[in-house]
């Protein structure tokens, strides 16, 4: 998988990518990640990428001419290697919310690049033109795409086969099948009076799965009624 990421401040981006899971994942080569600056897209000699919106109002706008450049040419890369085909997301808070679904999905793709925009937002005719998808990662507004589109590269990474060293750990994690996660333990067995339930201790493997999903659907009911009433639900 190849993810382009492009931003306004690539040093916000770079930071976490060289930490953990990510970088795990990029020195086995499971995944290829490349940090974007937009300035080196734009043209004069100060490099500008934003401007004043057209009709007034608060804010600064990304501007079209050095998004295009700098999309055109990363594309023009992926055609190079053999395919041109791959999504153009752009992190905004007006697009569709990301769930672990939509993460399962992206993380089939062989080829994403994200648009982390900054200021007010980007110009229109670049979302009109160029992206293909349009991501938000919760009802909130922050600085600029750049911490959302490290979410999501990380929701995605941590999917791609080979990338975890515990596969199972991936499809046991909350949301995978639309429940909360079970409680956790681990040792002591008992600590400051407070014991690990005996199921976990028992070596029974039926039992122990029985108690983590009803564990599981007591939490998800107590925390987010909502998930129980989804479609999407498949418990076992």
């Amino acid at each position: 998988m190849r993810i382009d990421i492009v931003t306004a401040l690539p040093g916000l981006v770079a930071g976490p990518l060289e930490h953990s899971i990510l970088q795990r994942a990029q020195r086995k080569e499971l995944v290829d990640i490349r940090v974007h600056d937009l300035r080196d897209w734009a043209e004069g000699n100060n490099r500008t990428i934003d401007d004043y919106p057209f009709g007034g109002g608060g804010g600064m706008v990304l501007k079209p001419e050095p998004l295009f450049a700098c999309v055109e040419t990363i594309r023009a890369e992926w055609a190079e290697d053999g395919d041109d085909e791959g999504e153009v997301i752009f992190l905004t808070p007006d697009g569709a919310l990301l769930d672990q679904p939509m993460a399962n999905e992206l993380s089939l793709a062989p080829r994403l690049l994200l648009i982390a925009g900054h200021y007010k937002g980007i110009d229109q005719r670049v979302r009109d033109a160029l992206v293909t998808r349009e991501i938000s990662v919760g009802d909130y507004v922050l600085s600029g795409g750049e911490l959302p589109a490290l979410v999501l590269v990380d929701a995605l990474v941590r999917l791609v086969p080979g990338v975890l060293g515990d596969a199972q750990s991936a499809l046991s994690d909350s949301f995978q099948d639309g429940l909360l996660g079970a409680p956790v333990y681990t040792r002591p067995a008992e600590f400051r009076g407070e014991a690990v339930p005996d199921v976990l201790l028992s070596g029974d493997h039926r039992r122990i799965h029985e108690w983590r999903e009803a564990q599981r659907i007591a939490h998800t009911r107590a925390r987010r009624p909502d998930l129980l009433d989804s479609p999407d639900l498949h418990s076992d």
